[in-house]
């Protein structure tokens, strides 16, 4: 299971629109999908909370929607070899 992680780059929020999201993922085949795809929510501008979850292949969480969009996650996530099932 992966672990709640904080950007700390951009925690304050100054008026911006927090969105909590869930996308279930077609498959994490093992840890190292994980690291990667935390290394790239911790890189993405706007992302606030993020957790990973390898047994579920899940990924929950909160981003600025002034900032990103949930297209945009999606995409980087797709451009790391993972699909996006669903979100809610």
């Amino acid at each position: 299971m992966g672990k709640l992680s904080y950007n700390e780059d951009n925690k304050e929020n100054k008026g911006g629109v927090i969105v909590k999201k869930t996308y279930q993922l077609d498959t994490l085949t093992c840890p190292s999908c994980t690291m990667k795809l935390e290394g790239m929510l911790k890189k993405t501008e706007g992302v606030k909370e993020y957790e990973v979850l390898f047994n579920s292949s899940k990924i929950k969480l909160e981003y600025d929607e002034n900032v990103v969009d949930s297209e945009t996650i999606k995409n980087s996530i797709a451009k790391l070899g993972f699909e996006v099932l669903k979100e809610k």
